[in-house]
């Protein structure tokens, strides 16, 4: 099997690791060796949370820069900030709803030009898959649903060795009851929405 690295970049409470379990719990469906890693950051203050899952016989969940095979990011800066970890075959999935850094509110930072954000990602990258996943969570029911957005993205692209079907399968296992509905939605909206980019 083909070894697939993934990194998912986010701001904390963006909903990065219920994502990556899902993943994982979708590979294990799919009887898919995966390996997983996180790093939290200041996630509780709105800080980067990121996760590295590896598919595939690999022996070590380290992605180092210029290996991102599929680089997912839930907050364009946050994607523009882990672009060293792609080469000019990764795909990139980027959320263009900015949520900016207090940096930024308080005058002492700029947030990046979105257009000119999405010009630099495609120079450097085989393609940048861009849509605003908060608008799709909307549609679903729930603002909170960005990651199952940027899920069906991800699972549209077939870069991962999982099915639609093993992600639905996780979805259902992986959140609770009240959102399952939700999350399946969403899911569905971000595949759409990858297939239309």
């Amino acid at each position: 099997m083909t070894i697939k690295r993934l990194i998912i970049v986010a701001v904390g409470g963006q909903g990065n690791l219920l994502a990556s379990r899902v993943l994982g719990e979708a590979a294990l469906l799919a009887d898919v060796p995966v390996r997983m890693s996180e790093i939290h950051g200041m996630a509780q203050r709105g800080g980067v949370v990121e996760s590295a899952l590896v598919f595939g016989d690999a022996r070590s969940t380290i992605i180092s820069d210029g290996e991102a095979d599929v680089l997912v990011g839930f907050e364009p800066s946050e994607t523009l900030r882990a672009l060293n970890k792609c080469n000019s075959k990764t795909v990139v999935i980027t959320n263009l709803a900015p949520l900016p850094p207090f940096t930024v509110a308080i005058g002492r930072g700029t947030y990046p030009d979105l257009d000119t954000l999405q010009d630099f990602i495609r120079a450097k990258t085989a393609l940048l898959i861009a849509f605003d996943a908060v608008a799709e969570a909307k549609k679903a029911g729930n603002v909170m649903a960005v990651n199952m957005v940027l899920l069906g993205s991800l699972i549209q692209t077939g870069i991962l060795p999982l099915s639609d079907e093993n992600i639905r399968q996780a979805i259902k296992t992986r959140t609770k009851k009240a959102f399952v509905e939700i999350n399946l939605k969403a899911f569905d909206l971000g595949f759409a929405a990858a297939a239309g980019v």
